[in-house]
């Protein structure tokens, strides 16, 4: 005797995700692995191999290739006749656009401080949980200085430019990586009116910074000196920046 197939009920939907909920598209994979090729060229002193790229974007060197030809295109990136990449000039004509008006402001400041002190001086900005080296200036008749990079970028929780900048932002801005111990540097920082570091971003470098207070849609900023092996008091060095911090911010109409 047949049986009468019975009713499977169907399984119920899922309710739709509210649209603060649905994922975001993801970001183009290229795109990405373009402006890595950008960092680790500007993280580096020297220039790199396709295949040194490739390692270090752990993608083939076809890959790496076709994208450092793209960069190359563009000025963005550059390469000698051993084939070897580094930055291109085109970079430092879109980095001059970055904050023109802070740049232009503090360069002169940071040109005194660097031949008056003989040590490198720098302007660094806050960017997400990371601080940017915007411009810098070494010394004119210094036998040997320190280099800062524009573009250089550490951790926001290391270094005296970043102490510099967390002083002056309050805790609820802070990342969650700062831990206990540099609390309590920051909370020195904000006593005194600048921070001080000792091999803590690069060997054997110490580092002297005040914060730059800006207007409040600009980027927190700092002003900051590296050097090996110097004598001078912080907090002469310091003075001597506040000072520079001062006219900045003057010069901006702060």
């Amino acid at each position: 005797m047949p049986t009468t197939p019975r009713a499977v009920p169907a399984a119920p939907s899922s309710p739709a995700a509210p649209a603060s909920q649905t994922p975001a598209a993801p970001a183009s994979q290229t795109l990405s692995r373009g402006i890595r090729i950008l960092e680790e060229l500007a993280d580096v002193r020297d220039p790199l191999s396709i295949d040194e790229v490739a390692a270090r974007l752990g993608v083939h060197r076809s890959i790496a290739y076709r994208l450092v030809r793209t960069l190359e295109h563009h000025a963005l990136i550059t390469r000698d006749s051993a084939g070897l990449v580094q930055l291109g000039a085109r970079m430092a004509a879109l980095a001059a656009g970055v904050a023109h008006d802070l740049q232009a402001a503090a360069l002169p400041e940071l040109t005194a401080i660097a031949n008056e002190l003989d040590m490198t001086c720098f302007l660094a900005v806050l960017d997400r949980d990371e601080c940017i080296t915007l411009t810098s200036v070494e010394p004119r008749h210094a036998v040997a200085s320190v280099a800062q990079r524009p573009g250089a970028r550490h951790p926001i929780t290391v270094g005296a430019p970043s102490k510099a900048i967390l002083a002056a932002l309050p805790e609820s801005e802070w990342p969650a990586a700062v831990d206990g111990r540099l609390r309590a540097e920051i909370g020195v920082a904000r006593e005194r009116g600048f921070a001080t570091s000792h091999d803590e971003v690069i060997p054997t470098v110490r580092a002297v910074a005040v914060p730059l207070a800006l207007r409040s849609n600009q980027r927190p900023a700092a002003i900051a000196v590296v050097h090996v092996g110097n004598t001078t008091d912080p907090a002469q060095i310091a003075a001597r920046l506040t000072r520079s911090a001062a006219a900045i911010r003057a010069a901006l109409g702060g």
